[in-house]
């Protein structure tokens, strides 16, 4: 129960997204469609679980005034790891998401659950913290994508449903991003008070 509980955190009362407002850099910057805020969901979410892992089994043989510099060195290796595998596997999304892919490596998101979670826990359930935050943020930047999409191209995955120029272009470009999530907090914020 206690590991069902710590994949939940992340994904509803502490959604990195919407309730922590954290990692809004390639929040706003790759949702502008649903395939590319799940593609970056992803790959933080593969960060996430392996950095919280790494750190966790470490933690103890870390010296204290150095710890923030190796969870850094820690987190850019597997982000260096995930864009070789990107690059040579899924080109097209890795073209997409471009310069995002690097700033894995200072969302804070990662470092903030590697000093809160992971350095105070077991390896396993910072391996469960990683996939819960990392799930949260998936789906926080999937729904936004998607709703931009919808708004924006007409379309959804990529799949297109209604004729092309009849999308709200504001939503395709940023602004349309800070009045979606905008919206979506809000949401949010109604319903954890109820």
């Amino acid at each position: 129960m206690k590991k069902l509980q710590i994949i939940l955190n992340g994904i509803i009362k502490e959604n990195p997204t919407f309730v922590l407002l954290l990692g809004m850099c390639p929040t706003l910057g790759t949702t502008t469609s649903a395939i590319n805020g799940m593609g970056m969901g992803l790959c933080t979410t593969f960060v996430l679980i392996c950095s919280n892992m790494a750190i966790s089994a470490v933690k103890n043989i870390v010296p204290d005034n150095v710890r923030i510099p190796v969870f850094v060195v820690i987190i850019a290796s597997f982000v260096t790891l995930l864009e070789m595998v990107m690059k040579g596997y899924v080109q097209a999304l890795y073209e997409t998401l471009g310069l995002y892919i690097p700033l894995i490596v200072v969302n804070c998101i990662i470092l903030a659950r590697a000093e809160s979670f992971a350095c105070k826990n077991n390896v396993t359930d910072s391996m469960l913290d990683g996939l819960g935050m990392g799930l949260g943020f998936t789906l926080a930047l999937t729904i936004l994508g998607a709703i931009r999409e919808i708004l924006g191209s007409g379309s959804i995955f990529d799949m297109k449903f209604i004729g092309d120029n009849d999308g709200i272009l504001v939503f395709v470009l940023a602004p349309g991003a800070f009045i979606v999530l905008g919206y979506l907090i809000a949401i949010v914020n109604t319903f954890k008070k109820k």
